[in-house]
């Protein structure tokens, strides 16, 4: 950090929702059965995928790198939100509070592009499926993920070096749940300008770019759906999408509302919009994903029954 003559911040303190404790103590409740429906979904679906042969599929590897994903990304933040919600002093370091940063910053980049290689895996199993598990061998599955990890990674790591290097002349309360990265910059005392400049960069870069190109895949998927002469094939060819398009609509949906609505009068909802960006999209996905899914349906009642017998 720099400014030899500021005061070091040594740690934060996060506000939450402290000047109402009675919605703390149900966001409390709320929060931990939606942390529980997330380690519990995620890594069930994980385990699906590796005990399954008929998951092993590009769509199922690609859809366990996402509930990695949206373990470690809630795991970043999740517990000590809930710790926190009961706590009188609400503390973190600042070692701790720009590894959270970092951590929830890179995750959610990386399930951004993540989305969008799902989204071309849809195109080529739905526009060109005799040569599907050609183009989309294991090989190019897991350069595809690793892709979308390094993206998210070094995005987050800029990001969170150019907020470090900020002076914050000792102010060190947080108006959030967590460090999230806008409400950190805030407190700088200095010019943040650069920074604003490198988010907008990157917004356009992970964001909207993923959300163009599965947009453009879609098109295309639809264009061939439509020229499928049965209903019954229709329907079909739309079903193995269906998951991955209620998946995009919510997070990115969410995304859209967070930057467009007018800013609220109290900011206390806008830290709410954020918790439920966090924490309820990964809630949904392994739900959306079972329910709209018969291999993932037949996966669980064949580990079901096998550990019955």
């Amino acid at each position: 950090m720099e400014g030899a003559n500021q005061t070091v911040v040594l740690e934060f303190i996060l506000l939450g929702l402290s000047k109402h404790h009675n919605v703390e103590i149900v966001l409390f409740v709320l929060c931990l059965g939606i942390y529980l429906v997330i380690l519990l979904g995620n890594s069930s679906l994980i385990v699906l995928t590796i005990m399954d042969s008929n998951l092993h599929s590009p769509m199922y590897f690609f859809l366990s790198n996402l509930s990695f994903m949206d373990i470690f990304g809630t795991s970043s933040f999740v517990p000590l939100m809930l710790v926190n919600f009961l706590s009188v002093r609400r503390t973190i370091s600042f070692p701790g509070c720009a590894l959270q940063m970092y951590l929830t910053l890179a995750l959610g980049t990386t399930e951004s592009v993540l989305l969008a290689m799902m989204a071309y895996d849809r195109y080529v199993a739905i526009c060109n499926p005799l040569r599907y598990t050609i183009i989309m061998n294991m090989k190019v599955c897991v350069q595809l993920a690793s892709l979308s990890w390094i993206i998210g990674s070094v995005n987050s790591l800029l990001q969170t070096v150019l907020a470090l290097r900020l002076s914050f002349c000792g102010n060190n309360m947080i108006d959030h749940f967590f460090c999230e990265i806008l409400a950190v910059l805030k407190l700088a005392c200095v010019d943040i300008s650069l920074n604003a400049f490198v988010m907008m960069v990157a917004l356009v870069l992970v964001t909207l770019t993923p959300l163009l190109l599965i947009f453009i895949s879609y098109v295309f998927i639809l264009a061939t759906i439509l020229r499928v002469n049965s209903a019954k094939g229709r329907k079909k060819a739309f079903s193995t999408c269906s998951a991955h398009l209620a998946v995009v609509i919510i997070f990115f949906g969410t995304i859209v509302f967070m930057y467009s609505k007018p800013k609220a009068k109290d900011p206390d909802s806008d830290k709410l919009i954020a918790l439920f960006y966090g924490a309820v999209t990964s809630m949904l996905n392994p739900i959306i994903y079972s329910l709209r899914n018969k291999e993932v349906k037949a996966a669980v009642k064949k580990v079901m029954f096998s550990n019955k017998a």
